[in-house]
């Protein structure tokens, strides 16, 4: 049931942004527990990377003193990585085009981010 909410969740995120190109929850430790990707991106490397920058978020944030770690911002040639607590012990990951207006994905990723960790 817990994993049907998420999947719904997660495609309700994607389809209510058209800069939205894929989603999904990870666990701290890498595993993906719900994920909306395309057929072209592997779950166990999207979960594998999100871990790893969600771990050096933390450091970096905890050794400059910026307190406890909020988000993670990738930005590349073709968009953005958005890395986004999802509760104590998952992350939301969002992959936005580079059009995107940052300010509105940003709005819909935190509440659905909120929600998956209620959920969790």
């Amino acid at each position: 049931m817990r994993e049907e909410l998420i999947q719904s969740m997660l495609s309700d995120l994607n389809g209510g942004s058209a800069d939205i190109e894929a989603s999904a929850i990870i666990s701290t430790d890498g595993l993906t527990i719900g994920s909306a990707l395309s057929s072209t991106m592997d779950e166990a490397r999207v979960g594998a990377m999100a871990a790893a920058m969600l771990s050096l978020g933390e450091r970096t944030a905890t050794e400059l003193a910026r307190g406890d770690l909020e988000q993670v911002m990738i930005k590349g040639n073709n968009g953005y990585v958005l890395l986004i607590h999802a509760g104590p012990e998952a992350v939301l990951s969002v992959i936005v085009r580079k059009e995107a207006r940052l300010g509105l994905v940003f709005l819909d990723a935190t509440r659905a981010a909120k929600a998956a960790g209620e959920l969790l």
